[in-house]
């Protein structure tokens, strides 16, 4: 790892903590993910399954899979005001039990430090091709576009967290499924209403 990656910690102090170090090699990896390569295009077997396994994990198996196909269509999921507040509450109480799984792993100053480093390389690693994506699509819309890098952002973290608590069945997390779909090009969007959107 670089000497800069985490500058509070050199690699032997780092060796210590491996959900920490397995981070900082996610970190890296970040600029081979195809972000945001895959919108509008029919969803395949194994995207609809990533979509049902990821529903499942967080509590809501009856959702419905309402594939995206434009930027106006996401615009209009993303700013719908019937969000499913029980689908946000189910990630947040999944997202705060990490971070108490992770500070088990490590001092929480330690583990706060890192998380940080994650969510700014995040942002980095998703801005730009969010911004190329709808370049190409003839989308302006500077809110929507930073509402999908911001959604990348947020999944990063999310499953970087999953790294740092040292998740024993991380495969199958709802956080790690989510990054996978991600990784695929698409941007899941979210739940509104009983409807998964996913662009």
């Amino acid at each position: 790892m670089a000497a800069n990656e985490y500058e509070f910690l050199d690699e032997a102090e780092l060796s210590d903590f491996p959900g920490l170090m397995a981070v900082s090699q996610f970190v890296r990896m970040l600029a081979e993910v195809p972000w945001f390569g895959g919108l509008g295009l029919e969803l395949d077997g194994r995207e609809i399954l990533l979509s049902e396994d990821y529903l499942l994990a967080l509590g809501f198996p009856d959702a419905y899979i309402s594939p995206v196909e434009n930027w106006e269509e996401a615009a209009a999921a993303a700013a719908n005001p019937d969000w499913n507040t029980e689908w946000w509450e189910a990630e947040e109480q999944v997202r705060v039990a990490l971070v108490s799984e992770a500070c088990l792993k490590a001092d929480e100053e330690t583990v706060m430090i890192a998380l940080t480093h994650l969510q700014n390389q995040s942002i980095e690693a998703v801005l730009e091709p969010a911004e190329l994506a709808a370049e190409a699509a003839g989308i302006e819309d500077e809110e929507l576009i930073r509402a999908a890098a911001g959604a990348g952002a947020q999944a990063i973290y999310q499953a970087g967290l999953l790294l740092a608590a040292e998740n024993e069945d991380d495969e199958h997390h709802a956080f790690a499924l989510k990054y996978r779909l991600f990784e695929s090009g698409r941007w899941p969007i979210g739940v509104v209403g009983n409807s998964f959107h996913i662009f």
